[in-house]
């Protein structure tokens, strides 16, 4: 039986969000929550920038110490070999190779410097050249294929598949889609291809949910599995990407869905990694967002109220139980505390780690990755992110090339 599987970039697609940015530490704590919750991929990044370099190099260190569980890590290039060549000696195993192919921005945005078949022959070279360097899956980005023509759309997957692509990622790039269309051209290309559409879903009509669930039944109605696309809380470019956690729970709650998810996901994180990921991007949660929102389980209204004291399923749809703990972290706690950060000593340092239970192996480095990592977010380290800290301390230092 085809199944749903949770293809999160909330470290690519998100963090290259106007007026939102997370340190390398931050996007590394991304992808431990993501481990957490039993995410089958993130895409971590950009893996031929130099300035991921480290940052990567210390993800695949703590993929291979056991530290995201059994996530896997992909890399973003674009589908030109050049890049696909920079990132090679990253180590990542995964990418997802990326090129527009809408009619109009072939000649909007490449300006005649690239036609049809001109795209084709730079996505096929560098699928190749990214599975002759080892790569053990290759999914194609076809960016703007919501405004990309069936017959196109077939040929280029169809010459994707040829040269070694394992899905192609349908980008619904500016947001227009709708759930019964995108449904349609799902089922209808994974049928053409014999292969998995990935949705990759924006957020401008306020339907990129809507559209990934209907995307990814398009894929089954096909008998392929379905990659889904999210961003933590719903972050990415513009109105945002589908929201992870709402994705997740209109499978497991919506009215008339019959899919089976094939990864083991846990959302006794989900609240710690939702108000984590709002404290971290500095951009508060709204009231009403789903299921981590400050209102999604709050009741006012008499009728409501009466219902909800009677029994909480009269008017919510899932137990909020399901979501885990809110987070109770040191750097919160309001009046006589002590924190551990970039200006901190070792007393400090030692007072927190014990109040956290954490036992520190190597005392000097983690101390010394405390003061790095505080200084990279600008802000007081979370208790999970100190916890990771003191687990993995060999493997974080990595981060930080030529200063441990």
């Amino acid at each position: 039986m085809p199944r749903i599987h949770f293809l999160d970039v909330t470290n690519r697609d998100g963090v290259q969000t106007a007026r939102l940015g997370l340190s390398k530490f931050g996007k590394t704590m991304v992808n431990a929550y993501l481990g957490r919750l039993g995410v089958a991929q993130s895409e971590i990044g950009f893996p031929f920038l130099f300035h991921e370099a480290p940052y990567v190099r210390a993800q695949v260190a703590l993929a291979e110490a056991g530290a995201f569980g059994a996530l896997r890590l992909s890399g973003w290039c674009r589908a030109v070999p050049g890049d696909v060549e920079k990132a090679l000696p990253s180590g990542l195993r995964h990418y997802n190779l990326s090129i527009s192919t809408s009619d109009y921005m072939i000649q909007n945005k490449f300006r005649g410097r690239l036609d049809r078949d001109a795209v084709i022959r730079e996505m096929t070279a560098a699928v190749r050249l990214a599975k002759a360097g080892g790569a053990e899956t290759v999914g194609v980005n076809a960016e703007d294929a919501s405004r990309t023509g069936d017959g196109f759309l077939a040929e280029f997957g169809h010459a994707a598949k040829e040269a070694g692509a394992d899905r192609v990622r349908y980008c619904d790039t500016i947001g227009g889609d709708t759930p019964e269309r995108i449904r349609e051209r799902f089922a209808k290309l994974a049928a053409e291809l014999a292969m998995p559409v990935e949705t990759h879903c924006h957020n401008d009509l306020c339907m990129a949910v809507a559209n990934s669930v209907s995307g990814a039944l398009g894929d089954l109605d096909a008998g392929q599995d379905a990659w889904i696309n999210t961003c933590v809380n719903g972050v990415g470019e513009r109105a945002g990407n589908a929201d992870l956690l709402s994705t997740i729970l209109a499978f497991r709650h919506g009215f008339g869905l019959d899919v089976e998810i094939g990864d083991p996901l846990d959302l006794s994180w989900a609240r710690r990694f939702g108000l984590w990921a709002a404290y971290a991007f500095g951009r508060p949660l709204p009231y009403n967002q789903p299921g981590v929102g400050r209102n999604a389980f709050a009741h006012e209204s008499g009728i409501h109220a009466d219902g909800a004291l009677k029994d909480h399923g009269n008017y919510e749809l899932y137990d909020e139980a399901l979501l885990g703990p809110f987070p109770d972290d040191r750097h919160a706690t309001p009046g006589r505390v002590v924190l551990t950060g970039e200006y901190g000593g070792m007393a400090g340092f030692r007072h927190v780690m014990d109040g956290l239970g954490v036992t520190v192996t190597d005392e000097e480095l983690t101390f010394k990755l405390v003061q790095l990592c505080n200084a990279g977010t600008g802000r007081p380290l979370t208790d999970d992110e100190l916890r990771l800290i003191a687990a993995y301390p060999a493997q974080l230092a990595l981060l930080y090339p030529g200063l441990l």
